[in-house]
């Protein structure tokens, strides 16, 4: 099961952290990531880990988001700074089901992952 929290609404140049909380598997073991959408628009990848820890990132938010993970609290994170009107989006987290690392095919992984949260809303205002 994985449960997202953190979402909000901010404005512009602010900064969020999501929290996706796994529970029934581990964490650190399986390729992982977020991916957002906003109604009428496809699904896009935002970033992706590897079970070794190597991170992926969309060129849209290179620089100013970060992926991580707590091993300890089987828990993943992605911290958004310098957020724009255009991050406005609800933020999934999802995980693949059963590839380790999830490679150059990351974005192609997390959108179309099998197993995914309830998703968290953050609104980012001008």
């Amino acid at each position: 099961q994985l449960v997202e929290s953190g979402g909000g609404s901010v404005q512009s140049g602010g900064s969020l952290r999501l929290s996706c909380a796994a529970s029934g598997f581990t964490a650190s073991s399986i390729c992982m990531g977020w991916f957002r959408q906003t109604p009428g628009k496809e699904r896009e990848g935002v970033a992706g880990i590897d079970s070794d820890g190597t991170t992926y990132y969309a060129e849209s938010v290179e620089g100013r988001f970060s992926i991580s993970r707590d091993n300890a609290k089987n828990t993943l994170y992605l911290q958004m700074d310098s957020l724009k009107p255009e991050d406005t989006a609800m933020y999934y987290c999802a995980k693949d089901q059963w590839r380790r690392n999830c490679g150059d095919r990351w974005a192609a992984l997390v959108v179309t992952a099998g197993e995914r949260g309830q998703g968290t809303q953050v609104t980012v205002s001008s």
